[in-house]
């Protein structure tokens, strides 16, 4: 039967008088107008590269941390208006610094002559310390600074030491109630944070932390919002350089050892490679920026265009081998695989269309940018693998001889094709009715994952940025503000009793909140002069607000002094952990708004803001993935214009998504941002190896040709290039596993672990489900025309 095979690959000219009608309407003859002319082409294509270059340059890097849920929605637009009245936290530099030892009077010493040295950091506005904290005033004076010029000695050391632990404004907010960690928030020029200037004021950062505390035995680390996008930053022009590198690699040496020949694995690998840096070059001149989705756009345009590129080279291939000369093979190569690799390339489009409807302006922008790189690389590849194969290929009937006859590495992969396909035809029915009865109880699974979100996620976890705010989540409640904005009505004063009484009564409720902790707000200062100077007048307050530098009382207070912020922080927790805390403050809230009408008091802050949204966001773009398995079932079936191929492939199609939604909950893990849209995506690149099939399918089902001889070939003939570029799409993806990124690498290995399952789909489920809606198909019309 293998010999058969064989026999009918050599006469592959009888392929191309199969059915006339295109499924992709003709849009595959595109591919044939470079080779009427390759060498203008590749001057065409040269053009096209360099200004793909000079694009590539202009590609900027956001790195915000708000990008995902950038959207345009009331509680976004109000985060964005807390975020320009009291911009602090957006440039606060963390400095935590931790040991036993931390509070002994040499370490003391040499911690104070840090802070004195950070304080002259480039780029620094001020900071806050514990050597910020003053002591108790006295009447009409202003207060001392808690630190005297010169510490004491033994035992009036360890007096003052109790003294400096037990003060009210650092206890629980500056320095951890044992003692044992210091926290300093060091404020930078707004210009440094959104420049290439945060890269060495960061870094000057660093060299005094180890030049001046590098012997006390302390541990200093970095975290806060600069430090995190720079971090985000640095990972993403990392990660960038490796995955070209790797996914190039990894698509060269496959194709290498199984094509054998240079001019070949040039023209499968190298139009992959041109698509990459053309969509690059064609994003950075519609302005996009590089993030942690768009990141991952260079394998992905490896996977959307290595599998087609593949296949036609395979097609070509198998043509030159039958004895076809280079300009015939490869465009018939083009007319009969072509048509499928426009809709592979029409799938994977759909996918990225259905990111649209995601309430989070980054992932749409996503889409759109993938969607982009899908029009590029389709055109890509139909009009540079037969360019190549046409300039490059030489000796084609010597070729022809050789491989005839020694072609080992692709007849061993037939072998297996057929081996299965086979045994798969043998029980089709029994076969298909397991796959259904697996793939629906997968699909239970797949439906009890929960959302999850962390805002660590987006934040290289094998860096200091992380670990420094795991440690202010265990010694100070938390490195995640969570901000309470109190906006007056026209006539109340910052100073007037209606207004200090309403900042009272919402400070007294967040700090009373669970889950909140570190809270600092004008009332803050105003108990401890109560307390201290023993007055609580107005005019005490103002004068000392009057004071206090201005970057610290603008983090409690705008501008216009017709706000203020009460501000708490909270852990670093999964955002289903996180909600129940800020509803519950929320609605303890509703008490003071009905004490104080007209004042508006809302929560707000990153954490709350990802807390609130992060779970409907990742609902919605799984209930898209729903949508997608119809639209994408009733675009092929359309395309094909069979509803046999429609009911093929959805079984194979969803196998892939629930199978991974399986592996997922194994692992106690739930459905993050980055998870969904790698299934999203994945969905539509996986079905690339089913609509090859189903092609060669239709090719092969002829009035005659039983429906198992036909699966058999279809199998033969296409399983080793799927086979082959399944490989190499999942190493392509997988290289993401290097990034400190988590959200990529679980980007990266979901993704590539989708694709081996939409291999396995494609060879255990797809080819029975397609010979028993074939077979039901002629028993209803009592005929055997071709089903598809």
């Amino acid at each position: 039967m293998l010999e058969k095979h064989s026999e009918n690959e050599v006469h592959v000219d009888k392929l191309e008088q199969g059915p006339t009608s295109s499924i992709a309407f003709g849009l595959e003859r595109l591919g044939l107008i470079a080779v009427r002319a390759p060498i203008v082409s590749c001057i065409v294509l040269l053009a096209l590269i360099v200004g793909a270059v000079f694009g590539i340059y202009r590609i900027k890097i956001d790195d915000s941390l708000s990008q995902l849920f950038r959207s345009d929605t009331r509680e976004f637009r109000q985060y964005e208006e807390v975020t320009k009245k009291f911009p602090a936290e957006e440039f606060d530099v963390l400095v935590v610094v931790e040991g036993k030892t931390l509070l002994a009077r040499n370490n003391l010493e040499k911690l104070r002559d840090f802070v004195t040295d950070l304080q002259l950091v480039e780029g620094t506005r001020g900071l806050v310390s514990l050597f910020s904290a003053r002591q108790a005033p006295a009447p009409g004076k202003l207060p001392a600074a808690l630190f005297p010029a010169e510490l004491s000695e033994g035992a009036a050391y360890d007096k003052f030491i109790e003294t400096v632990k037990n003060n009210e404004i650092i206890r629980g907010k500056l320095l951890s109630e044992d003692g044992t960690l210091a926290l300093i928030v060091l404020s930078l020029d707004p210009e440094v944070v959104g420049s290439n200037k945060l890269t060495k004021t960061v870094g000057d950062i660093r060299a005094l932390m180890k030049e001046d505390l590098g012997d006390t035995g302390l541990n200093v680390q970095l975290s806060g919002v600069p430090v995190m996008q720079l971090e985000i930053r640095n990972a993403v022009e990392r990660d960038g350089l490796t995955y070209n590198i790797l996914g190039i690699l990894a698509g060269c040496i496959i194709a290498i050892i199984f094509f054998r020949k240079i001019s070949f694995m040039v023209a499968a690998a190298f139009p992959p490679m041109i698509a990459i840096l053309l969509a690059l070059g064609a994003l950075g001149w519609a302005n996009f920026n590089l993030n942690m989705f768009l990141n991952v756009m260079t394998p992905l345009i490896m996977v959307i265009s290595f599998s087609d590129s593949m296949q036609l080279t395979f097609a070509a291939r198998d043509r030159l081998i039958a004895g076809q000369d280079k300009f015939t093979a490869f465009k018939n190569a083009v007319l009969v695989v072509g048509p499928a690799c426009v809709l592979t390339h029409g799938t994977a489009g759909i996918s990225f269309i259905a990111l649209q409807f995601s309430d989070s302006d980054l992932i749409r922008k996503f889409g759109e940018a993938g969607l982009a790189a899908t029009i590029i690389a389709l055109v890509a590849v139909l009009s540079l693998v037969p360019v190549f194969g046409v300039l490059l290929v030489r000796n084609e009937k010597v070729f022809a001889v050789k491989f005839q006859s020694a072609d080992a590495g692709v007849q061993a992969l037939r072998n297996f094709c057929y081996w299965i396909a086979v045994r798969m035809v043998g029980r089709p029915g029994l076969f298909s009715l397991i796959a259904v009865l697996f793939v629906g109880g997968l699909g239970v699974i797949y439906a009890n994952l929960e959302p999850r979100y962390r805002l660590a996620d987006q934040v290289p976890d094998k860096r200091q940025a992380v670990a420094a705010s795991d440690r202010l989540d265990a010694k100070l409640t938390g490195a995640n503000p969570v901000n309470v904005l109190i906006a007056f009505p026209k006539g109340e004063s910052l100073y007037s009793p209606e207004t200090l009484q309403t900042i009272a009564d919402v400070h007294s409720t967040v700090e009373k909140a669970a889950g909140v902790g570190n809270v600092w707000s004008l009332e803050t200062l105003r108990r401890w002069l109560a307390e201290k100077a023993g007055s609580a007048d107005v005019a005490t307050l103002k004068e000392y607000v009057n004071v206090i530098p201005e970057h610290l009382v603008r983090r409690f207070i705008d501008a216009e002094q017709d706000a203020v912020v009460v501000a708490g922080r909270v852990p670093d927790k999964d955002s289903s952990q996180l909600l129940p805390i800020v509803d519950k403050l929320d609605s303890e809230l509703d008490a003071v708004r009905k004490k104080h009408p007209g004042y508006e008091i809302a929560v707000t802050g990153l954490a709350a803001i990802a807390a609130r949204n992060s779970a409907s966001m990742i609902e919605k773009l799984n209930h898209g993935l729903t949508i997608e398995f119809a639209l994408v079932a009733i675009f092929i079936g359309l395309a094909f214009r069979s509803w046999v191929v429609m009911l093929a492939c959805i079984l194979p199609g969803i196998f892939p998504v629930v199978m991974s939604g399986t592996v997922l909950w194994a692992m106690g893990e739930g459905l993050q941002f980055a998870s969904v849209v790698a299934l999203t995506v994945s969905f539509g690149l996986g079905l690339s190896a089913t609509i090859h099939f189903l092609n060669r399918l239709r090719l092969e089902s002829k009035p005659g040709v039983g429906s198992a001889l036909a699966v058999e070939r279809a199998t033969v003939l296409v399983g080793p290039a799927l086979i082959l570029t399944t490989v190499v799409l999942a190493c392509g993806l997988v290289v993401t596993v290097f990034s400190d990124l988590p959200s990529l690498r679980l980007f990266g290995w979901l993704s590539a672990f989708s694709m081996v399952m939409a291999l396995v789909a494609d060879l255990f489920i797809l080819r029975p489900t397609a010979m028993w809606l074939i077979n039901l198909h002629g028993k209803l019309q009592g005929s055997d025309k071709p089903a598809i």
